[in-house]
């Protein structure tokens, strides 16, 4: 059987295969070549506020050193590294840049094995602590011990890395890869309200399905917050200074206390990056953390393809087939931005296809981590729009296949976690005819 699929494979034929034991398409179109079709500003920006991006932008390219504040722990070295696929902004990039940051200037790390140069970015964090009480938080995988960049002095430094090899074996770790940021002015700008009246729209037919979900709030003014893989962060501010703290370890005006107390391994003021208020150029004065918000609050929303993979029909009957199984339950093609102090972001559609809300997404995907109102088997609808040029799926990054990452969705009840929301969806799914299935995929693809 192997044999007659490979053979149909090379033919050009489609046949159905079979991936975590369901019946699918066989071809995954991969990820779409071409022009990148993202990364750059929104149109109608004010000649100020495009001086903003481009400040932004830079800065958020630019590859930090220790006289800068880096470390001392880290997991990279710039914005960039991470979120570079297909282009600044996006996600995690084919050839993993982890790899030769770990022993870059003079560093001593380890590549923890979950680390490859073909796999993705990944963040790690540990579910308890050793004590049995919750963890949950990022645990930076790499030190700055024996870095010799810049002019700073980091041979006083002589931290260790944390036990991964340990933590795997005690299946403690949980993996995030990175979010893409296109767009992400559009979605902050999406009012409560319409996130809201669009939970509840279709209420009958998300029952039917078994959908639910519910939005996670800020737990102290009640609003809904919307980044990250979790929901568990309210706006790109914030977003952007907590990834400055954890990712890179620089300190800000949004988290100033070091995360590493280590005295010796302290080579910058703390905090690292602020708002250098004597700046003659108002788009240089801003701290860091401001600046990333910038480029992604004015970034433009990816623009899909209307005619690859597939052909425009092909495309158009998979849109169909996406809408008659029901992923457009908690995928929303489409919400609208409310009135803002930017006009280019003033009463916009907003083609995420997502909902932002918490979905229970069975004991598969489960992480078992709490962020904000998230439970451990709850995750955020992960928009979909740039989706044909992303490399690797999940919130974990678990597989290159668009088919796994559909069958993924699927997952029934355990002792811990309930039954995901998606199961209903995903029996549609698998019931549709393979040149109907291959059609979808290449929707999805085209996006």
């Amino acid at each position: 059987m192997a044999t007659r699929n490979l053979a149909l494979a090379v033919s050009g034929v489609l046949a159905s295969t079979v991936v975590a034991g369901i019946a699918v398409a066989q071809v995954d179109p991969g990820v779409r070549g071409g022009p990148p079709g993202a990364g750059l500003s929104l149109p109608g920006l004010s000649a100020n506020q495009q001086a903003f991006f481009d400040v932004g932008k830079e800065d958020f390219e630019e590859a930090e050193t220790s006289d800068e504040g880096i470390g001392p722990r880290f997991n990279l070295d710039s914005c960039q590294g991470c979120h570079s696929q297909p282009t600044t902004g996006g996600t995690a990039p084919a050839v993993n840049p982890q790899v030769a940051i770990a022993n870059s200037f003079g560093m001593r790390n380890t590549l923890p094995s979950f680390i490859t140069l073909d796999g993705p970015v990944r963040e790690a964090r540990f579910k308890f602590n050793a004590d049995g009480t919750r963890d949950g938080g990022v645990h930076a995988l790499f030190t700055i011990t024996g870095r010799n960049d810049g002019t700073a002095d980091t041979s006083r430094c002589a931290i260790q890395q944390d036990d991964f090899a340990a933590q795997v074996a005690r299946n403690n770790v949980i993996f995030r890869i990175p979010t893409p940021v296109f767009g992400a002015g559009l979605i902050e700008h999406i009012p409560d309200s319409a996130l809201i009246s669009n939970l509840s729209t279709n209420s009958s037919i998300k029952a039917a399905l078994l959908i639910s979900g519910r939005l996670n709030r800020n737990g102290n003014d009640g609003t809904i917050s919307r980044f990250g893989w979790k929901a568990q962060n309210q706006s790109l501010l914030l977003f952007s200074g907590e990834a400055y703290n954890v990712e890179m370890g620089i300190t800000n005006e949004l988290f100033q206390s070091e995360r590493e107390q280590n005295a010796a391994c302290q080579f910058a003021a703390t905090p690292n990056d602020v708002t250098e208020f004597d700046e003659a150029v108002p788009a240089n004065a801003a701290g860091g953390a401001e600046k990333f918000a910038f480029f992604m609050r004015f970034a433009a929303a990816p623009t899909p393809s209307t005619t690859v993979p597939g052909g425009s029909a092909s495309i158009g009957r998979g849109r169909a087939a996406f809408d008659n199984v029901g992923c457009d339950n908690c995928h929303t093609p489409t919400l609208r931005t409310g009135q803002s102090t930017v006009t280019a972001l003033s009463n916009q559609p907003v083609n995420l296809f997502s909902d932002l809300a918490l979905h229970n997404m069975g004991p598969g995907l489960a992480d078992d981590v709490l962020q904000g109102a998230a439970r451990g088997d709850e995750f955020r609808t992960a928009p979909l729009w740039g989706l044909g040029q992303r490399v690797f799926f999940m919130h974990d990054g678990r597989t290159k296949d668009l088919r796994q990452a559909i069958a993924a969705h699927r997952s029934a009840a355990n002792s811990q976690f309930g039954a995901s929301e998606a199961n209903r969806t995903i029996d549609r799914y698998n019931a549709l005819a393979t040149a109907t299935k291959q059609d979808l995929l290449n929707f999805l693809r085209s996006l």
